[in-house]
């Protein structure tokens, strides 16, 4: 019964939906924030992002002719759930569920879901936008999934664990350092920000893969982006930040790793040009290859 209720308290309260979509709101306000700020405007406030998801719950849902309502309707809440989930296996200060044998790949693939969920938004919706989105989405998706899934691997490798408790108390080393740039590279790309905005880029696909998308299921997949952000940077924070085992010495990292990857994130943003998807590939697949493989040889040679 305890080990169920910690699950419960896990998926809905913290490190799973509650806390982290009031986090994840902060992080996404912040973000447009500093964004008006570097670009000389006052940027909107605080609540704006949680006062537009619940415009879109309380606006009627509008299903495109010729799609798919039940795929329609059902695409946003399994990335929402998805991410969730991930969010709730992740061992984050004062989180309650238990870790265990293999998480680490469970985690991996309960993060892909929600790019596939884009990718099959794009299609359900019979916009053309939403199409060349959602195939812009999907190659996207093959280029920054190499340095990321590499540098976690080579991470593992070196820990000898496909556990995240473990890798979250592994010892800090060379190959820590060099996981931590093939990771970080595929941050801006996986939260659709400039230079890599290439799936949703707006004077080009209007809204991206959520061009058709209105009401309830658009709330649903922006609350969806904002726990991303959430899962990505509990993620940066477990692989790459070793635990001191003090519930608030741990919080106050896990806030500034927060911080951080949102600043970084904007100053990329606002200091770039849109990518081609061309060129996003050859970054990727070049200077992020590079990183993950040297994280590899790394780690099989120590």
């Amino acid at each position: 019964m305890t080990e169920i209720l910690s699950l419960i308290v896990g998926f809905l309260i913290w490190p799973g939906l509650i806390v982290a979509a009031a986090l994840g709101f902060f992080y996404m306000w912040l973000m447009r924030k500093l964004t008006a700020r570097m670009q000389g405007r006052k940027g909107p406030p605080f609540y704006q992002p949680f006062f537009d998801f619940v415009k879109l719950v309380g606006k009627r849902s509008l299903v495109p002719r010729d799609s798919s309502r039940v795929l329609f309707f059902l695409l946003p809440f399994i990335s929402l759930t998805s991410t969730v989930f991930g969010l709730m296996i992740l061992p984050l200060p004062g989180s309650a569920a238990p870790s265990f044998s293999g998480d680490l790949v469970l985690l991996l693939y309960l993060m892909e879901m929600p790019v596939l969920c884009d990718v099959l938004a794009g299609f359900v919706s019979r916009s053309i936008y939403g199409q060349v989105s959602a195939m812009r989405e999907a190659v996207m998706s093959l280029a920054y999934s190499v340095p990321l899934l590499a540098s976690v691997i080579a991470l593992a490798q070196a820990a000898d664990t496909f556990r995240l408790a473990e890798l979250h108390t592994a010892p800090f080393g060379l190959v820590t350092v060099i996981a931590f740039i093939a990771f970080a590279m595929a941050i801006p790309a996986r939260l659709k920000s400039n230079p890599f905005s290439i799936p949703n880029a707006e004077h080009e696909i209007g809204h991206g893969a959520h061009m058709e998308y209105n009401g309830l299921p658009l709330a649903v997949f922006e609350l969806s982006h904002a726990l991303e952000l959430m899962l990505l940077i509990g993620t940066l924070y477990v692989l790459f930040l070793p635990g001191t085992g003090h519930v608030a010495t741990d919080a106050l990292v896990y806030l500034a790793a927060g911080f951080a990857v949102v600043a970084l994130v904007v100053f990329a943003k606002v200091s770039t040009a849109r990518f081609t998807v061309k060129s996003a590939l050859r970054f990727y697949w070049l200077w992020g290859g590079l990183a993950a493989g040297a994280a590899m040889v790394v780690a099989i040679v120590s």
